[in-house]
């Protein structure tokens, strides 16, 4: 999949380099990795000190795809991978191209 920023929210994230840019849990802000498995409501990133969890819902993510980055609300995000596409399409609507 070729990503941009609108479809961004609707593509598979597992297998992507990301990084947390702001979070409500302090700790969490700063963390990056390599994303290995997501649930509705989590990321798991690889890092260099083991499998770290972070809650969708509460952090904005920058995710690395095709030599760009994209920075996604954790809300845009926040349901099941099978059910993104779907879901999805109202923030893909109202996120700009560029």
């Amino acid at each position: 999949m070729e990503y941009n920023n609108r479809n961004i929210v609707l593509g598979e994230l597992i297998g992507l380099k990301a990084k947390v840019i702001k979070c409500l849990d302090k700790k969490q802000a700063g963390l990056e990795g390599l994303i290995v498995d997501e649930t509705k409501n989590m990321f798991f990133f690889e890092t260099k000190h083991g499998t770290k969890k972070v809650v969708k819902a509460t952090a904005t993510f920058r995710f690395y795809a095709d030599k760009k980055s994209y920075v996604v609300k954790g809300d845009e995000i926040s349901f099941r991978p099978e059910d993104r596409i779907e879901k999805g399409l109202k923030y893909y609507r109202k996120r700009q191209q560029k």
